[in-house]
């Protein structure tokens, strides 16, 4: 019998990534209904983050009310893990600044804002919280954590002592920072982050320029964004004494990253470094045949901290064949044979719009693993017959 790992991220706007093992699992069962199947949904610190890790560890939900990234109101959660010896809060900052909550017609980046990340770090306070885990991924948001730091009290003033409003375009009147109300029970709690250790928050390779065109930039609100969070860097340097201008993982989710070691004080962590202490993928990998992994977009980028990549990268250390299934197969996407993944197809059976394709995400990733996996079982047969 054949031993499958299944091992996906999510699907943004549309499937978690426990949803997406389970339609892959579904696929390889229409055509190995006797597979022994493993399913290792994986979270990259965006959506699913919190629920996921609270599972794992039996933990906690808590509910609460936030600030989304426009401004409306939004259901959010915050988890408390289960067996650790500090009390640990989780937080995903997608739960309340993801873009799957800017409607499409509002994706404007210059002007969302993370203030609904801070209301969750308030809310975690409230809980008695000796240390705070927060996921950065799947963001809406590129205002270099900013919104968050004003939910906690600090004070981002404009050259004339006034306050600077919220959004990433507000960061080019920055001028002074005030943390004299920032809260105060911060100073007692330690904050860690799981985030993409590769993206920063200026330069060419700017977190504004690699990923404001998906928040709904155009190329003149890449540029602003730019020059914004290059004055932001330049005032914490010179107010907080702190250069997070290049600091691996400054730029994730819109510089929240930043944000976060700028005025809590927090430590950013290569997200699968924090993942993997909680699920052991190397254990469950040793005794497979083949490893299927999926995400939403497979392109020059996956290799550069995302899920497939980094599941092929420890597939190969036991010699596993790695086929990856996305929504969209981009620009670069054959640099990813380079990085351990063997085979990959787009789910997207025929061109069809966006709108069909996140509400069919499902059947159309089940029938993918099924034609996968009628792939795979040709070459089985071919080795069978040339060995007899």
């Amino acid at each position: 019998m054949l031993k499958v790992v299944i091992a996906p991220s999510g699907f943004k706007e549309s499937l978690d990534a426990e949803e997406a093992a389970h339609c892959i699992a579904d696929g390889v069962m229409r055509v190995l209904p006797d597979a022994i199947i493993t399913k290792v949904p994986l979270m990259d610190g965006g959506e699913g983050f919190t629920k996921a890790l609270v599972k794992l560890t039996g933990g906690t939900m808590h509910p609460v009310v936030v600030t989304g990234p426009v401004g409306q109101s939004v259901r959010a959660f915050v988890g408390i893990l289960g067996g650790t010896e500090q009390r640990t809060a989780i937080i995903e900052m997608a739960a309340a600044a993801g873009l799957r909550l800017v409607p499409r017609d509002q994706r404007n980046p210059l002007s969302t804002t993370t203030y609904g990340v801070g209301e969750l770090i308030q809310h975690a306070l409230s809980l008695n919280v000796k240390r705070i885990l927060i996921g950065c991924g799947d963001s809406g948001t590129n205002d270099g954590g900013a919104g968050m730091a004003q939910a906690l009290g600090a004070k981002l003033l404009d050259s004339a002592g006034n306050p600077i409003s919220r959004g990433s375009a507000e960061l080019s009147r920055l001028a002074q920072i005030d943390l004299s109300n920032l809260d105060r029970r911060l100073k007692y709690v330690q904050i860690d982050v799981a985030c993409n250790w590769t993206n920063i928050l200026c330069g060419p390779k700017g977190v504004a320029r690699v990923f404001g065109p998906q928040k709904g930039g155009s190329p003149e609100m890449v540029e602003r964004m730019s020059a914004a969070l290059e004055n932001f860097a330049s005032v914490i340097e010179n107010v907080l004494g702190v250069d997070v201008r290049e600091i691996p993982g400054s730029g994730a989710s819109g510089g929240l990253g930043a944000g976060l070691v700028a005025f809590l004080g927090a430590t950013l962590h290569p997200r699968y470094d924090i993942v993997m202490r909680y699920l052991d993928l190397n254990t469950l990998l040793q005794n497979a045949d083949l490893v299927l992994t999926a995400e939403g977009s497979l392109d020059f980028q996956t290799p550069h901290g995302k899920v497939p990549a980094e599941v092929a990268r420890r597939a190969k250390q036991y010699g596993l064949p790695v086929i990856v299934l996305a929504g969209t197969l981009g620009s670069g996407v054959d640099d990813n044979y380079r990085h351990g993944i063997d085979a990959f197809a787009s789910i997207i059976p025929a061109p069809i719009t966006l709108e069909h394709a996140l509400e069919h995400a499902g059947d159309y990733l089940t029938n993918a693993a099924e034609h996968a996996m009628r792939k795979v079982m040709i070459g089985y047969r071919l080795a069978e017959h040339k060995s007899a």
